[in-house]
């Protein structure tokens, strides 16, 4: 049997056993090795070892747990329910006051916590009810939180960004200083949205009454918001800043980080004990998975583009005859339809090894091509049938929400996301500038 023919079976196998219900990170191990041994024998087993070795070594990955534990921290702190109440207040009188509240919070702790599940929780826990109690559309509310809760795998410092940054050979301070234009530009995006929507259609989101405002003025609100706020913005300063500037790695910053957020648990009067294990096991179970994920795509991968699987799918794509930008919406295009079976991690593992030598081969910037992908890959998390985000949400929304209801109101932002991911094609200096000024 042919290497091109051994390289389908193994992502034909591969989808038939995800699809099964299988972890990804073990199939793609059992193929890697199963294949691997097949083609070239038990010597492959050695070289197992020392890739994972090799991967273990690196220690742009210690970032990871640092991140993790950053944004558990924060989130149990009770800095964005303190923060949170106070804004809705301050934007209630606008229709429309409860969902851009949301998206505001989202995106400030899009930038602490790079894990979706906490990020779109906390959100739901929090934003959902005010703005259910309030008569808010079910979809409007429901879309706001899924959307707003994912942010956090785009905007730096995120964890699929620290992840990406050796696996691709790019800087990882780069990577982030690429992701934070076209994050907020998402997050521009989703405001202008609710603005818009709730202007034609005043009545899916009321403003609140008098009532609850009566105990604070707009001046006095104003200040409460931004004391609430500067803890946060001094730790994204501290964090995002010492990176951009070149004043501190990745991995230096990252224990900045978990430090910062340890302060601002501190001064909320949340830190204890119980915060601190919590947060700890979290850490330990989401950086266990991603670890888990990269050792199996390594095996994986290797085994796949040894093969001539990569050379074989580039042949393919060039065969098209489509063009430059062409093979680049089909490339697009796969990883949307990834999305909606796999996890990021599995995603960028698979296809950027074997995609991101055909951009190169194409003439594309390798960083502006990666950050193409992770713009992308925000729709992952919105599409069914494998929607993570709308599955946190249903976990532990109010009964009266239907998965229905959720799925119409995540539409709207799916196709806010495609617009972004477009708007970046079309000028590429959105995600470039600012890595072409950055030391």
């Amino acid at each position: 049997m042919s290497p091109e023919v051994l390289a389908v079976s193994m992502l034909v196998i591969l989808i038939i056993m995800v699809m099964s219900g299988i972890r990804l990170a073990f199939a793609m191990m059992f193929l890697g090795v199963t294949f691997g041994v097949y083609y070239r024998g038990p010597a492959m087993l050695s070289l197992y070892m020392q890739n994972i070795f090799g991967t273990m070594q690196n220690e742009i990955l210690i970032a990871v747990p640092l991140f993790v534990f950053m944004g558990c921290i924060l989130e149990k702190s009770g800095a964005a329910e303190k923060l949170f109440n106070t804004m809705y207040k301050l934007l209630g009188p606008i229709k429309g006051g409860l969902a851009l509240t949301t998206i505001i919070i989202s995106t400030l702790f899009a930038a602490c916590t790079g894990v979706i599940a906490a990020s779109v929780t906390t959100m739901t826990l929090m934003a959902l009810p005010a703005m259910l109690q309030r008569n808010y559309d079910h979809g409007l509310s429901t879309g706001v939180v899924c959307a707003g809760g994912t942010l956090g795998i785009l905007i730096p410092p995120s964890v699929m960004l620290v992840v990406l940054g050796p696996m691709t050979n790019l800087s990882v301070a780069k990577l982030f200083s690429g992701a934070l234009m076209p994050g907020l530009l998402l997050a521009s995006l989703y405001i202008a949205y609710i603005v818009i929507r709730c202007w034609l259609q005043p009545s899916i989101a009321p403003s609140i009454s008098d009532e609850e405002r009566a105990e604070s003025t707009n001046k006095q609100l104003l200040v409460q918001t931004l004391v609430y706020m500067l803890p946060i913005l001094g730790l994204l300063f501290a964090v995002l800043g010492s990176i951009l500037l070149g004043i501190a790695s990745p991995t230096e910053a990252s224990a900045l980080g978990g430090l910062g957020a340890v302060i601002i648990a501190l001064l909320y009067r949340k830190l204890n004990l119980k915060t601190v294990k919590d947060a700890v096991y979290e850490t330990i179970k989401v950086t266990s998975m991603v670890f888990f994920v990269i050792v199996g795509a390594s095996m994986f991968t290797s085994v796949f583009l040894f093969m001539r699987g990569g050379a074989l799918i580039e042949s393919a794509l060039l065969g098209l005859g489509l063009g430059k930008w062409g093979v680049v919406f089909v490339m697009m295009f796969t990883v949307f339809i990834m999305g909606m079976f796999l996890d990021w991690i599995g995603i960028v593992y698979i296809v950027v090894p074997i995609f991101l030598p055909i951009a190169i081969h194409l003439g594309i910037d390798p960083l502006y091509f990666v950050l193409l992908i992770c713009i992308n890959l925000q729709m992952s998390f919105l599409t069914p049938p494998f929607a993570y985000a709308i599955f946190f949400v249903k976990g532990v929304a109010p009964p009266s929400v239907t998965t229905k209801e959720i799925y119409w109101g995540v539409a709207p932002f799916v196709i806010l996301q495609a617009i972004a991911l477009t708007l970046c094609i079309i000028w590429p200096q959105i995600v470039t500038w600012l890595p072409s000024i950055v030391t």
